[in-house]
């Protein structure tokens, strides 16, 4: 009879654990940096989960745009040496190689250097989340470079607040091991007819967007890339086809590649790109990742 009741009292305490465990969530994971080189920042469980074959291309493949990959590099160099850096925003035109660039780079210098230099992605969507990431790698022996892609901010949007803080505010500020870099079709992160509606609806529309203008000010850099020239487009044309060894007769290539440009209405790094997967595709060439 005891042995009844203690059972049944066992299963009742194993349901009433369970029950409380659905409620509380998922339990924070284990953190481990040295387990890959590039994370993606998951804040329902506070978890950096591995990358363990980044999407990224080569840094020498990234063309058209060399003045602005000097810049970021030689400020990702200075920040994997333990040197001031600026965060940066990387903004302009769709297509142009910013996410890519930030990834070649980060990879370029981590090689170079020899520094354990992390890149953890946050998505825009978590942004929120910014202050409870860097409090976990404040601590951590590794360079980090924090990135969040196509970064903006709608008109009632207040996780920018969040973001600002991470930036250089609150009472910390950003450990000297994080460094930020983001991309943004928007110089100013906020839609420009946001903008000017409320500036003409503000009683002092000097300060109706301050503070939200303000969040670009916190980038150190601001990197601008524009729309591609015809010459510029055909460069990155012959860049791939010669690290790839694709042997189509470069005018056919060129030619075609005019067309496919023409028929999406753009000339850009991702046309480009695009083009090159469809010509291997058509060759039946593997076109590997890095």
């Amino acid at each position: 009879m005891a042995e009844e009741i203690n059972s049944v009292i066992l299963q009742e305490l194993k349901r009433l654990t369970a029950a409380v465990e659905r409620l509380a969530g998922p339990a924070p994971a284990v953190n481990d940096c040295n387990a890959a080189d590039c994370f993606v920042w998951s804040p329902a469980r506070q978890h950096l989960q591995p990358v363990a074959r980044p999407n990224r291309v080569a840094l020498k493949l990234i063309r058209g745009v060399d003045h602005v990959r000097d810049i970021l590099h030689e400020n990702t160099v200075r920040f994997a040496d333990g040197f001031p850096a600026n965060n940066v925003l990387l903004w302009g035109a769709r297509g142009m190689g910013k996410s890519s660039l930030v990834k070649a780079v980060h990879e370029d210098v981590r090689r170079e250097s020899g520094v354990s230099l992390k890149l953890v992605e946050v998505h825009r969507e978590d942004i929120a989340s910014l202050p409870a990431l860097l409090d976990l790698m404040k601590d951590v022996p590794h360079r980090i470079i924090v990135f969040c892609d196509d970064l903006s901010f709608d008109h009632d949007d207040t996780a920018y607040k969040s973001l600002k803080a991470a930036l250089d505010g609150g009472v910390e500020g950003r450990p000297d091991n994080v460094l930020f870099y983001a991309t943004s079709n928007r110089r100013h992160l906020l839609p420009r007819h946001m903008m000017e509606n409320e500036q003409s609806t503000a009683i002092n529309p000097s300060e109706a967007v301050e503070e939200k203008v303000s969040l670009s000010d916190r980038f150190g850099l601001w990197l601008g890339f524009h729309k591609c020239s015809q010459e510029d487009y055909l460069t990155m044309i012959d860049g791939y086809a010669d690290h790839f060894k694709l042997t189509l007769d470069r005018d056919k290539m060129r030619a075609e590649a005019l067309e496919w440009a023409t028929t999406r209405g753009a000339r850009s790094g991702r046309v480009a790109w695009q083009y090159i997967q469809d010509l291997a595709g058509r060759m039946r060439i593997n076109l590997p990742r890095d």
